[in-house]
């Protein structure tokens, strides 16, 4: 069983380039796919009240899912400690790599790998 074994995920959130591309189907009733993504059908009612405060659809569902993480019993993974990843050309977001862990360690192994990284904007082949 997954959940009684200590496994870190790094997870690529496309939340940016999928969601504010696809949110008029998204937020349709009878669209599940938001669903599947959280685990959860009462996401609905907690984008509401989102909405009231300004937060962007891509932050929210970000939000959404590390907190579905740590009912998982994961530890908490603010946005702040998320990576940004933006397009080389537009300087676009794109979509957010985050880390998820039940150890505090491995959080301190993802910061510490996020000061020394620098962002890669194309591949040199040859």
């Amino acid at each position: 069983m997954l959940s009684a074994r200590f496994v870190d995920f790094l997870v690529l959130l496309a939340v940016f380039m999928d969601a504010n591309r696809n949110y008029d189907r998204y937020i349709k009733v009878d669209d599940v796919r938001v669903e599947k993504f959280l685990g959860a059908d009462s996401w609905r009612d907690r984008w509401q009240i989102a909405q009231k405060t300004g937060m962007p659809f891509p932050q929210f569902l970000a939000s959404e899912y590390a907190g579905s993480m740590e009912s998982l019993r994961y530890l908490k993974t603010p946005l702040h400690t998320m990576r940004k990843v933006r397009s080389d050309e537009k300087n676009l977001p794109l979509y957010y790599l985050a880390l998820f862990s039940r150890h505090e360690r491995a959080h301190k192994f993802w910061e510490e790998a996020q000061k020394y990284g620098t962002d890669q904007t194309k591949f040199t082949w040859g």
